[in-house]
């Protein structure tokens, strides 16, 4: 017996501990070896003009559950005896332990960084059987055999083909290795896009699978491809799907690194959850992982394809890989190839652009509030859709409102609606004053919000239900007061309105000078109290200064009824018509949905209509 070089005694504990949880990457190491091995010799075929080398070039995967063992088969390269000491024998691993305990929550790219994917066998084996062949046919065939520990076996041996075969003995408590449909699933997640052809069988069945496709569109030229061949690899990838995707991005770039890929827009309307399929991240070919966090940026976290570079490092700790240069690189790259694909979209057919817009807005949102690059390339082709379904871009729509939504400070005032059905009341009066109204129903609106009024300090949004429609935008000409209130006439209104609530909701009162032709009462969200609970609703911690008061009742004192509640002595009464008021504006709150409720008070008060939304 011989011992296995190395500076760590135990390494076979440290790799069998903290890989653990990542045991089925041995499969994609060993598989990627036996690739590695083949293109070795097609290289060198070609260069030396090799004759007797056979060019069926292929990986054949054999299970042989009845033996607990599956072969991983190459005609590559093979190796020799000096070969195998060097490689197999010799392992480069000083500090090991180290650095496993270091970036041990990162088990998957310890193999790669060490040059172990041959050793990560021994995380579901006891015992493995290598044989041998080296292109080299005077160099005799060799067997290496080792279970598990620094000592192995070695010997000479008669082999007839060039190559390699690696036998793996798979333990009892890791059988599952030995079910064909799980080995099989396996293979399509890890080796599907190889660049070596590779076969599946079983000496229990008759199946003999073809695994992958050796060169995937992403390899292509996109000159070469139309609609039907992308939309055919979005099947490929993910044949779960049943959504054609709305358009693609076809990433190909050489310097300064090297990159591939091709991502997918599906149809996300409003749902911001994450996605059940996500951007697959490739080298050369092989999959690697689907967690892309800090290599794309994570508004296109929502997109969905491939990603293959030989140039992302792996084997590094997170924080590392957000502060590499060419990582930085690479994501500015592809936040620059959607931004320009979406504005030739935009240019292109913006008919068509508008009918796919309310399934990509979402994305486009989320761009432009996280990234500032973005943010600024978008904003010439990001649409504003009104209420009526005509869509604006920024420009545009500044331009049409501009003459009659000025208000007193010089600032162009964007009406806007989260829900046309609820505050279809606020919407029509809006209109009946030609004024425009935008439908922001994103849940990211409030966001998009905040940085559009940052970025451009002439506008302001305001919600059409956010006030009375004269405060909405505040002209230089108040309306003047058509009934007078004394200064204790308003303390006393004020004060028989206070401390109630509708409902859950307690209020806080406001009075107003408006027209006695408008509604007595008005029940709104303020515009910055309505944005803090938005805000706090996404996660954030915002204080409202009035907690307690999140909705305002807006009396207007120059209605003829309050003054008739004024002149009422019993305070039983009062009080009794003060909560059937606002039992009225509860009870439209509740009921209006797109349409106008006339309710009477009394067969005293005039009639009054109410149109109110509380939430």
């Amino acid at each position: 017996m011989n011992k296995i070089s190395v500076n760590t005694e135990n390494i076979f504990p440290i790799i069998k501990k903290f890989l653990y949880s990542n045991q089925e990457v041995f499969l994609r190491e060993l598989i990627s070896n036996a690739t590695d091995a083949i293109l070795k010799l097609k290289t060198i075929s070609r260069l030396n003009n090799l004759e007797n080398i056979n060019n069926n070039f292929k990986i054949n995967i054999l299970l042989d559950k009845k033996n607990k063992s599956i072969h991983i088969i190459d005609n590559g390269i093979g190796m020799n005896k000096k070969e195998i000491e060097k490689y197999i024998n010799q392992i480069a691993f000083s500090g090991a332990e180290e650095f496993i305990q270091k970036y041990k929550n990162d088990s998957s790219s310890i193999i790669g960084h060490f040059g172990l994917g041959f050793y990560s066998s021994f995380m579901v084996s006891d015992k493995v059987i290598i044989l041998t062949q080296s292109y080299q046919k005077d160099n005799p065939s060799m067997l290496w055999s080792c279970s598990g520990t620094t000592d192995f076996f070695m010997k000479e041996i008669e082999k007839k083909d060039i190559g390699t075969e690696i036998i793996l003995f798979i333990r009892n408590e890791n059988k599952e290795f030995l079910e064909y449909d799980y080995i099989l699933k396996l293979l399509q997640k890890y080796c599907k896009f190889m660049p070596i052809p590779i076969f599946f069988s079983s000496k229990e069945n008759n199946k003999n699978e073809k695994i992958n496709n050796t060169f995937p569109a992403w390899k292509k030229n996109p000159n070469d491809l139309n609609e039907k061949d992308y939309l055919n690899f979005h099947k490929e990838l993910y044949p779960n799907q049943l959504d054609n995707p709305l358009f693609w991005v076809h990433l190909n770039i050489d310097h300064p690194f090297r990159l591939n890929g091709i991502l997918f827009f599906p149809k996300i309307e409003k749902r911001i959850d994450l996605q059940r399929e996500k951007i697959h991240l490739y080298q050369n070919q092989v999959y690697i992982t689907d967690d892309l966090q800090g290599i794309v940026p994570e508004f296109l976290s929502l997109l969905i394809g491939v990603i293959d570079s030989p140039d992302i490092p792996l084997n590094v700790s997170r924080s590392h890989l957000q502060s590499d240069i060419s990582v930085k690189n690479i994501s500015k790259y592809i936040t620059r190839k959607v931004s320009d694909k979406l504005n030739f979209l935009f240019k292109d057919n913006r008919e068509k652009f508008q009918n796919k817009w309310n399934d990509i807005k979402i994305i486009v949102e989320y761009g432009m509030i996280s990234d500032q690059r973005f943010f600024e390339r978008s904003i010439n082709f990001f649409l504003f859709m009104t209420v009526d379904d005509d869509f604006f871009t920024l420009e545009e729509f500044k331009k049409k409102i501009k003459e009659n939504q000025l208000n007193e400070e010089g600032k162009i005032v964007f009406l806007y609606s989260s829900d046309k059905e609820k505050q279809f009341s606020s919407i029509k009066e809006s209109k009946n004053r030609n004024y425009n109204v935008l439908l922001l129903n994103s849940p990211l609106s409030v966001h998009l919000i905040q940085k559009l009024e940052q970025f451009y300090k002439e506008i302001i949004f305001v919600r059409v239900d956010s006030d009375h429609i004269d405060k909405l935008i505040v002209k230089k000409i108040e309306l003047p007061d058509n009934i007078n209130l004394s200064e204790d006439e308003k303390i006393n209104i004020k004060n028989f309105f206070s401390n109630k609530s509708i409902g859950n909701h307690e209020f806080s009162v406001k009075l107003e000078s408006l027209s006695k032709e408008d509604r007595p009462f008005i029940i709104v969200i303020p515009e910055y109290l309505r944005r803090i609970n938005e805000m706090n609703s996404l996660g954030y911690d915002l204080k409202n200064p009035n907690e307690n008061n999140k909705h305002q009742l807006i009396i207007n004192i120059n209605h003829p009824l309050i003054k008739r509640i004024l002149q009422i002595k019993s305070k039983e009464k009062r009080e009794d018509i003060i909560n059937n008021v606002l039992n009225l504006t509860l009870i439209s709150n509740n009921l209006l949905r797109g349409k106008d409720l006339d309710f009477f008070i009394s067969k005293n008060f005039k009639k009054l209509s109410f149109g109110i939304d509380l939430e």
